[in-house]
């Protein structure tokens, strides 16, 4: 059984962040929540009525700054709440939206179904094509405590409108464009090389390609995973070579959009549980940290989908007929050939950091159990071993 949960009106194309003003007329105070860079797009979303604006929103967000976000909903006490951003601040805007005049806390929420209801308007804006936030109903805040995530899940999260302008990706840097999102982009000045494009990308991808091949597969969620994962690899490279190529920027925002979908009813796997702690510990942005363990895994599971992870590999056009080598080497070089360091070590790892980024992703079970192969802590470090 599957239950699937999509935003409530879903407006798709270039110059269309103003119908948000359009469809909020009569609101009389929105809060907007955003990064330094994406406060930019404010303008553009036509807002009627008083408008506050935070902006205070890191790549990984964390319990800090949730807290602070919802310090701010209380002071505004507004009728509408904006995510205009990547995955992290559409993350922390969901969470705001159920929490701030509810009574409930952040532990109260934690896991699935905890929500007691929302009375606020959502609207999310994405401004990359990775996450597939605006598209679902979980929502992920970093315990710097415990060097983990807290995952929440409610159909209260869902966005009352959710609006892919491709316009708003165009400032966003390749390499972010392929791994991951806005989350990486948030330090990020503009002009820095596309190779940020190139990671939002493969997080979206890394979506699809986890719930197609997921223990938890259904024939319809596949059906959105396959649009997803075709978009990828008809249009991420051309949206990576040019970042005002529309066309190519739209084709990515949908297949993060499908990737989105795919996440509620059937979630991620393997991949993400061991992409993690690249976040939580290490600090790398979420989708360059999907791009780094997204070949390994893929590699990993092709005995036991193999029919599956085939009909992946032809859609990236990484070849046919490639053994579980040739696969690893042909899915790290499509993410390197994007403009993504794919060395762990590149990005600031240790070798001594490696057992510990293995026990705590190997823990991470309501991903881990997901995993169409069985994986053993001793595998998951030898994953981190190979892409070190």
């Amino acid at each position: 059984m599957i239950t699937i949960h999509q935003p409530r009106r879903l407006v798709v194309g270039a110059g269309n962040i103003s119908q948000v003003g359009t469809w909020a007329a009569e609101v009389a105070s929105t809060l907007v929540i955003a990064t330094p860079i994406t406060s930019g797009f404010a303008e553009r979303l036509q807002l009627p009525g008083k408008l506050t604006l935070f902006d205070a929103i890191p790549g990984e967000p964390d319990i800090a700054t949730l807290d602070a976000a919802l310090d701010a909903a209380r002071k505004a006490r507004p009728d509408l709440i904006v995510g205009l951003g990547g995955g992290s601040v559409m993350d922390v805007a969901k969470l705001v939206a159920v929490l701030w005049d509810s009574g409930q806390s952040l532990a109260d929420v934690a896991g699935p179904n905890r929500v007691a209801g929302r009375n606020v308007r959502l609207a999310q804006v994405a401004t990359t094509a990775g996450t597939g936030s605006e598209a679902g109903i979980r929502s992920l805040i970093t315990d710097p405590g415990k060097g983990s995530k807290i995952a929440v899940e409610s159909p209260h999260m869902i966005a009352d409108l959710a609006v892919l302008d491709p316009e708003l990706t165009y400032s966003v840097p390749p390499a972010v464009t392929a791994a991951t999102g806005v989350d990486a982009m948030a330090e990020l000045p503009y002009g820095v090389p596309p190779a940020v494009t190139a990671a939002t990308g493969v997080d979206a991808m890394a979506h699809c390609v986890e719930a197609f091949t997921n223990r938890k597969s259904h024939p319809m969620i596949d059906g959105f995973a396959r649009m997803g994962f075709n978009l990828v690899g008809k249009y991420l490279a051309r949206a990576v070579r040019d970042g005002e190529d529309t066309e190519a920027r739209e084709g990515m925002m949908l297949a993060s959009y499908y990737g989105g979908i795919c996440l509620g009813p059937v979630n991620t796997a393997a991949g993400h549980a061991i992409s993690y702690p690249l976040g939580t510990l290490l600090h790398l942005p979420h989708g360059l940290a999907n791009a780094i363990i997204f070949p390994h895994v893929l590699a990993f599971n092709q005995p036991v989908v193999s029919a599956k992870t085939a009909e992946v590999a032809d859609a990236l056009g990484l070849g046919q007929g490639l053994s579980q080598r040739d696969l690893l080497s042909a899915a790290r070089d499509f993410c390197a050939g994007l403009g993504i360091e794919m060395s762990l070590a590149a990005n600031g790892a240790k070798g001594a950091d490696l057992p510990r980024f293995a026990a705590d992703a190997h823990s991470i079970r309501r991903l881990m159990d997901n995993n169409p192969a069985d994986m053993s802590e001793a595998d998951v470090l030898e994953i981190y071993r190979a892409a070190f």
